[in-house]
């Protein structure tokens, strides 16, 4: 997973997980809930409020007293498709979300700009998707 201008991540930070991954722990105030909301959010979550927050532009990194805000909010979401859970002939699916601060958004599927519909219709029947009972987020 790589994320880059999302919440509190402003800079580009790669996050691997293990086939095996049953959650993230750190301490408070490290990203945990961030990285969950972000793993949500590229998978198709449209309800602002769902990622805790008042309107969807607060996705993008809003600054600090030493950074400026950033411009565009992106999170690729790479899945191992060896084993053909997908239905596509690729080994690996990436999936991007990227929303820019003039409001514009774009989907994009191994880097080729797509619908939301077709991340959706993608997986249907994986059990995967932004409201997915894989997907648990404290206090929920």
């Amino acid at each position: 997973m790589e994320i880059k201008g999302f919440k509190s991540f402003a800079d580009q930070t790669v996050i691997h997980f293990s086939e095996d991954i049953v959650g993230i722990v750190g301490p408070n105030g490290s990203g945990k809930s961030n990285v969950v909301d972000a793993i949500r959010w590229v998978l198709g979550e449209q309800k602002s409020k769902e990622l805790r927050l008042d309107q969807m532009s607060s996705v993008i990194f809003n600054g600090t007293k030493t950074r400026k805000p950033g411009g565009l909010a992106q999170v690729t979401l790479t899945f191992e498709n060896t084993k053909n859970i997908l239905p596509t002939e690729y080994n690996t699916v990436s999936i991007t979300r990227m929303l820019y601060r003039t409001g514009e958004s774009e989907y994009r599927l191994n880097n080729i700009p797509c619908r939301l519909k077709d991340i959706t219709s993608l997986f249907l029947d994986t059990g995967i998707g932004s409201n997915s009972y894989a997907i648990i987020a404290l206090g929920w």
